[in-house]
């Protein structure tokens, strides 16, 4: 077997359990739609994980549960506010904008993470009926950058937001890994300070796919299950999406696998800097790797699809680090770097 692709969490396979949980369950009939006795179940292990009372809808992947949770709250002619480097800034093709209509506003940041200040200086024009209408705050948790919000930073968010009526929506692509980081429940984190709507990210955590949509703020998942219907995100056997989020909360894989990759991140950061030439470009917090490498290590045909070029003018790439990342999977990479040198 040859040496694992750290350019994203996206490339490794499923957990095993995840797996021999859908297996085990591959049999007879359930009541298609979201009403079969799993995902009934599924609801259930939700408000135990949140702590609380929260609505739960499960998409097909990460783009969806962005582009639908943010639409349950914003009409065509209000924006969005985001972290430039924001996923659904960056990396969405335009499916904000193209399905509902509404105006991105992308706020500069050195780390990915935005900050109150920032976000208020664009908090203008209301009620001027020449300028789309602020609605909505998207924070990424951890961000594209690897970093973590601390639950201050998001309560000052909500905080903001919710001074001038927005909303706040959380991408948790990687929630997990910021929740180990943190060391804290999801309930402190997100219920607690007040954030309204959460992209609940498994597949980079080790799910087949899916990701969930989960409305800590109740009411705004009135008309939700038409809109998931029109975006053509119901999935009839919806009992194999279920499946998979009670495999992945049970005994609490879906923390363990996230801490085991954060642990394999710090342990790449650590060894990496170790190589001459090579620099950590962003703290290191959840299971990406962000550093700067030597110019001819990015045109090495040897290295090629081993990571992910960030920014090709200042050298900047990334690496990730998964649930079955192993040390030796680390020390293979390190000496293949090191022969490129």
């Amino acid at each position: 077997m040859g040496l694992k692709c750290f350019c994203s969490d996206n490339f490794s396979g499923v957990l095993p359990e995840v797996m021999k949980f859908l297996t085990d369950q591959n049999f007879g009939h359930e009541i298609p739609y979201g009403n079969d006795s799993f995902s009934k179940e599924m609801d259930i292990i939700f408000n135990k994980v949140f702590e609380s009372t929260v609505d739960v809808y499960p998409v097909y992947n990460g783009s969806a549960a962005n582009i639908l949770s943010i639409a349950s709250c914003i009409s065509s002619y209000n924006s969005v506010l985001c972290s430039e480097f924001s996923h659904i800034n960056t990396d969405e093709c335009g499916a904000l904008e193209k399905n509902i209509g509404c105006k991105i506003i992308s706020i500069p940041t050195y780390d990915g993470k935005i900050k109150p200040q920032d976000i208020e200086n664009y908090l203008v024009n209301f009620n001027n009926v020449h300028k789309s209408q602020p609605k909505l705050i998207s924070i990424s948790q951890s961000t594209e950058l690897g970093t973590v919000y601390s639950k201050d930073e998001i309560q000052e968010i909500c905080d903001l937001a919710h001074k001038y009526k927005l909303y706040v929506h959380v991408d948790g692509a990687r929630i997990a890994n910021a929740l180990v980081y943190l060391d804290m429940s999801i309930n402190e984190l997100l219920v607690k300070t007040g954030v309204d709507v959460i992209s609940f990210g498994g597949t980079k955590n080790g799910l087949m796919f899916g990701d969930a949509v989960v409305f800590l703020n109740t009411d705004l998942a009135k008309n939700f299950k038409y809109i998931r219907k029109q975006f053509l995100q119901l999935n009839s056997k919806s009992r194999f999406q279920a499946l998979q989020f009670l495999s992945y909360f049970k005994n609490d894989l879906w923390l363990n696998a996230a801490s085991h990759a954060n642990e394999m991140a710090k342990l790449l950061a650590k060894e990496i800097v170790q190589i001459e030439n090579i620099t950590l470009t962003q703290i290191v917090e959840a299971n990406e790797v962000f550093v700067r490498l030597p110019r001819k290590i990015l045109n090495s045909d040897s290295l090629d699809g081993f990571f992910y070029v960030w920014d090709r003018n200042s050298s900047e790439v990334r690496f990730v680090c998964s649930f079955d990342t192993t040390e030796n999977d680390i020390m293979k990479l390190l000496e293949l770097i090191r022969l490129n040198i």
